[in-house]
C-alpha cells in the first residue's frame, strides 16, 4: 500500500471524526485530519533536524526540527507520534513522547488543515533515519536552530506546519 492509500481519519473544527478518507484524496480535497509532531532531544539537549526527501507528499525538500506525520484511521495521537519517531529516526525503543499541546494548522494558501499534537521525546539511542523520508539530518543545539530558523531569505525553507509548532512551543516556554 502506497502512502496516498493511506486510510485517515477526517476530523471536524472540534476534532471530532466525521469521516475517513484515502490520504491522497484527503490532501487533493484539503481535508481537515490529524497529525504529529515530534521534538526528538539527544543525550546532550540538541535537537534532531532534517531535510525531507523530494518524494515527500507535502512539503518535499523542506527542513523540519520535529519528525511525525498522519494520524491513521483509529489510531491515537499517543501511538502515532510513538510510532511516527521510531520510525523516522529509523530506532525502537524510544520512551514514550510526551505531549506537550494541540494546536489546529490551516495553510496559509487555504488548501488545508489539520489537528497537530505537538510531543518531545529523548532519543538517547544511534539514529538510521529512513532513506525514504529523511535527506538529511544532523542534533543542532538550540542556539544553531534559533540561528537557523531566523535566517535570511535564501536560507534553510521550513515545513509551515512544524515552524508553526516551533513557534508556539518557544513562546510557551518563554
Amino acid at each position: 500500500m502506497s502512502a496516498a492509500d493511506e486510510i485517515l481519519d477526517i476530523v471536524d473544527e472540534d476534532d471530532r471524526v466525521v469521516g475517513r478518507a484515502p490520504r491522497g484524496e484527503v490532501y487533493a480535497r484539503g481535508l481537515r485530519h490529524r497529525g504529529v509532531l515530534v521534538l526528538a532531544r539527544d543525550a546532550e539537549d540538541r535537537v534532531f533536524v532534517h531535510r525531507r526527501t523530494p518524494v515527500k507528499l507535502i512539503f518535499p525538500s523542506l527542513y523540519d526540527m520535529f519528525v511525525g506525520g498522519v494520524v491513521g484511521a483509529g489510531e491515537s495521537y499517543d501511538e502515532a507520534a510513538l510510532r511516527e519517531a521510531e520510525e523516522e529516526l529509523g530506532v525502537s525503543g524510544l520512551p514514550r513522547p510526551v505531549p506537550l499541546f494541540t494546536f489546529l494548522y490551516e495553510s496559509a494558501d487555504g488548501t488545508g488543515s489539520w489537528w497537530s499534537r505537538v510531543y518531545e521525546v529523548r532519543c538517547t539511542l544511534p539514529v538510521r533515519p529512513q532513506t525514504e523520508e529523511v535527506a538529511w539530518y544532523g542534533f543542532l543545539p538550540e542556539p544553531e536552530l534559533e540561528r537557523r530558523v531566523a535566517q535570511e531569505p535564501g536560507g534553510w525553507e521550513w515545513v509551515p506546519d512544524g515552524l508553526a509548532a516551533y513557534e508556539r512551543l518557544r513562546a510557551l516556554r518563554a
